[in-house]
């Protein structure tokens, strides 16, 4: 009721913009300028975390572009997912044109070829920040963002695969050591998320701000996992694999696989107030903390094995889906090509 409330109160009462506090405008030309106006670039943090797969930036968090993103994190100004998911369709699409030298089905323009698509996945906020928010700021921008890639001509959808399985601590006052140690194990993908993920499309993580890269590095860890074992579960249950027609009910006891994955839809996203453009078929999956885990077991033989394949790999070489976008990161993140 939060975010329909405060949808409303953008629409009737007078907007400032977010950015410089300019009466009667969402955004005015000069911080959509700062906002949008530069090329996305790919960024890097020092230290960088083990696994961060390749991050590309529209902006720098500075002055305009920190106080729309506050002003839209924590102030509900909900206009402002619009401008931000084009920052953030951006920053896609250049890494869509970088990976394009690698022969995946991508234009330099960063538009899809033939069959390609892509998928976006949100990196989930704690469960009691969106219910003090009354809104998801990363799946709203990446609800926007697919949008604005539909649009362009590239097929977008939006998986909310990921979700927090433990208390995690507010990151905003730990150094990049803490705030490893702190999101180290928390995210996984949900049940049945694999299958979506293996359904096809270079999978895309995406926030709204990239500062030490430990979420994303946590987020990709997750998804690799999630896709190793979703292999090793095909692979197993494949016609023949076994010779003896147990191969799928083995699979299936030993990833734990015993509910019906997440469900498509389209229009909103139900209790986190999400609008826009979501006509595409957009992946509502079960978040409730007191719904069992998947009994993966280790997983370290599955990864193992997979390394180096599409969508798993994920250390940014050529072949790798896995992918990650942002819409502002840390300034220094900016200079990639230090000694």
């Amino acid at each position: 009721m939060r975010g329909w409330w405060q949808d409303l109160t953008d629409l009737v009462l007078s907007a400032e913009c977010g950015g410089c506090g300019t009466p009667r405008t969402v955004l005015c030309p000069e911080c959509r300028a700062v906002l949008t106006g530069a090329a996305p670039s790919r960024v890097r943090p020092v230290p960088e975390p083990p696994g961060l797969p390749v991050v590309h930036a529209a902006a720098r968090y500075t002055d305009e572009v920190r106080a729309v993103l506050l002003a839209h994190k924590e102030r509900g100004a909900l206009a402002l997912a619009a401008p931000l998911g084009e920052a953030l369709a951006e920053a896609v699409r250049a890494g869509l044109r970088e990976s394009g030298t690698a022969g995946e089905p991508w234009a330099d323009d960063g538009t899809a070829c033939g069959d390609g698509s892509v998928v976006l996945v949100p990196v989930p906020s704690a469960r009691a920040a969106v219910r003090a928010r009354g809104h998801d700021p990363a799946r709203r921008i990446a609800l926007a963002a697919a949008g604005a890639l539909r649009r362009s001509g590239t097929p977008a959808r939006v998986a909310a695969v990921l979700r927090q399985t433990r208390w995690v601590a507010d990151q905003s006052g730990l150094g990049s050591r803490q705030r490893l140690v702190n999101i180290a194990g928390a995210l996984a993908v949900v049940p049945g998320g694999g299958r979506l993920l293996a359904e096809g499309g270079a999978v895309v993580l995406v926030d709204d701000l990239m500062t030490t890269g430990a979420s994303l590095a946590e987020a990709a860890r997750a998804v690799r996992e999630a896709s190793a074992r979703e292999a090793s579960a095909r692979e197993a249950s494949a016609p023949g694999r076994r010779g003896d027609g147990l191969g799928r009910h083995r699979a299936g006891g030993r990833f734990g696989r015993t509910r019906e994955g997440p469900r498509a839809y389209g229009g909103t996203n139900e209790g986190n107030g999400e609008f826009g453009d979501t006509t595409t078929a957009v992946y509502r999956v079960g978040s409730r903390e007191g719904r069992g885990e998947e009994s993966a077991g280790s997983t370290e033989d599955a990864v193992r094995r997979t390394r180096g394949t599409p969508g798993i790999d994920g250390r940014g070489q050529a072949g790798s889906t896995i992918r990650a976008a942002v819409v502002a990161a840390a300034p220094d993140s900016f200079e990639i090509n230090r000694n």
